[in-house]
């Protein structure tokens, strides 16, 4: 939790930013103490640009960018944009919605950072970003299929590597399962007694069948 200081400064940060970006924000949040700003798709650059720029902000630093998934929601990926700034010693949240079709402007152009964390984006989620130099993939394999962190993305994915000691190279096979999915239901020893037990009784969690 930000200090008393820190939280007036991002109070006064907030009714900064309303004043001047209230066209380009959807809205301002505050999330467990942080500022969150809420952006437009079309209008990322221009909230970017000026938190970077403003004598107000000065967020200089992209800490990190991050994709999550909301498969049941029309714009079902969010990406996630942390920014700091050194100078003001503040932190700072956008959040920008889009969909599997709809590209996101890149932020290269403004942040070095922002060019390895958006290919991320684009292996795991497949977000695509307009006007980035170099959108492939950066942590799975060329021909990968996919995009491992959407929530549709089966749990074992389609293919297992493995190396192949007699062709003397890496090779591809059709996933083997040795055993069936099983649905660990039980009573975990991580939960505690208490909460584990207050599980158990109240219906909410039912202990695997021959367990005990």
């Amino acid at each position: 939790m930000p200090g008393s200081d820190i939280k007036e400064q991002l109070n006064e940060l907030a009714a900064h930013l309303e004043e001047h970006l209230s066209d380009s924000l959807i809205a301002i949040e505050w999330e467990r103490d942080e500022l969150v700003l809420r952006a437009q798709r079309q209008t990322l650059i221009t909230v970017m640009t000026f938190l970077k720029d403003d004598s107000k902000c000065l967020f200089r630093t992209l800490v990190d960018l991050c994709g999550v998934d909301y498969p049941e929601e029309e714009f079902r990926f969010e990406v996630v944009y942390n920014l700091l700034s050194l100078k003001r010693n503040m932190r700072i949240r956008v959040k920008v919605r889009t969909d599997a079709e709809t590209a996101v402007p890149s932020l290269t152009n403004l942040f070095l950072s922002a060019e390895w964390n958006e290919r991320e984006a684009w292996d795991m989620y497949g977000i695509f970003f307009s006007d980035h130099p170099d959108l492939r993939r950066l942590l799975t394999d060329y021909g990968f299929d996919g995009h491992p962190l959407r929530k549709d993305f089966p749990l074992t994915g389609y293919v297992e590597v493995r190396y192949d000691d007699v062709q003397k190279r890496v090779v591809y096979d059709s996933v083997k399962l040795t055993q069936e999915f099983r649905t660990f239901d039980f009573l975990s020893p991580w939960e505690g007694a208490e909460n584990g037990m207050a599980a158990l009784n109240d219906g909410t969690v039912k202990p695997e069948e021959g367990a005990g």
